[in-house]
């Protein structure tokens, strides 16, 4: 536990903190899930701060045991990238916004019982029709980080997509973004296909959804968000400042009494530092503009013999 990083941590305790006290309150006799699970925005029970709280509810130890294996297993690497505040923000947003796909897709289905028992109905009838329904729509609850979850795989996959990670049962591992692709394309199958087997794909679909929005506006406006620096970017701020100090000792060496021969071998030396140094800059910018895969195999050995210096 000392090894992961303080969000991603404290959502794990946040989450089995609260599973276990959904089963404490059930002996005796009160319902987590109805209270803070997410209700169909026409159901009585529907309460707006659900679409916080549902992410943190689980329906089983199987549900809530892949979720959080998942957190820790790609949520480390994309919260070092990032930094806590960024990784905390991302995966609030697109939890809520995994909710409210949620919500749209459970529109869509009353509707269409409405229409099949009710000839005639209009989708602006769908008020009258709810407030009939109550006992019905109240048992519509959506629990669980699936949504926010699906959203750091896709970001996982964003970020390293050349990345080549086992997934069991296949026998080779493949890229991070074929990974994300297929999870993708087998909850679309699946919200399309099965009805019924209790699991929201389309909340799934929409975690993803709105975390690929996040990510290419951030990749479109990086300096923007007032998130902090990542890690990441310290590392490289870091390895900029210790080239800049060492050049700069370098140069201290130096002085007036040196011979014309040596001021001449001094200023050649210089300037071969600081032709370098611009290139490890350019090299730095880069990667704040378009990420570190965006380098070439020449660029990144640059950097690479520049840090072991």
């Amino acid at each position: 536990m000392r090894t992961i990083p303080t969000i991603t941590k404290n959502l794990l305790i946040i989450n089995v903190l609260v599973f276990i006290a959904t089963f404490v309150f059930e002996r005796i006799g009160v319902s987590l899930d109805n209270m803070f699970g997410l209700h169909f925005f026409l159901a009585s029970d529907f309460r707006i701060y659900q679409l916080f709280t549902y992410m943190f509810m689980h329906a089983n130890i199987e549900h809530i045991f892949f979720n959080m294996f998942a957190l820790w297993m790609f949520g480390c690497v994309v919260e070092n990238v990032w930094g806590p505040k960024k990784f905390l923000f991302y995966y609030i947003s697109c939890g809520v916004g995994a909710g409210i796909i949620q919500e749209i897709a459970q529109l869509g289905s009353f509707y269409m019982l409405a229409t099949q028992q009710i000839p005639g109905v209009g989708f602006g009838d769908l008020a009258a029709v709810a407030a009939n329904s109550q006992a019905l729509l109240n048992q519509w609850t959506t629990v669980g980080a699936s949504g926010a979850i699906y959203a750091i795989l896709l970001a996982f996959g964003m970020i390293f997509p050349e990345e080549r990670i086992f997934i069991f049962p296949l026998p080779v591992p493949i890229k991070a973004k074929w990974f994300v692709c297929g999870y993708a394309a087998i909850e679309l199958f699946s919200a399309l296909a099965t009805t019924n087997d209790s699991v929201a794909h389309f909340a799934h679909l929409g975690g993803m959804l709105f975390g690929f929005l996040m990510i290419r506006y951030w990749q479109k406006n990086p300096n923007g968000g007032g998130y902090g620096q990542s890690k990441g970017q310290q590392f490289f701020d870091k390895l900029r400042n210790n080239w800049e100090k060492r050049s700069n000792k370098s140069s201290d060496r130096f002085n007036d009494r040196s011979t014309p021969d040596d001021r001449r071998s001094d200023w050649e030396y210089n300037a071969r530092k600081k032709a370098e140094q611009d290139e490890i800059d350019q090299i730095l910018d880069k990667i704040r503009r378009s990420g570190y895969d965006s380098l070439t195999a020449e660029e990144k050995r640059k950097l690479f013999e520049n840090d072991k210096k």
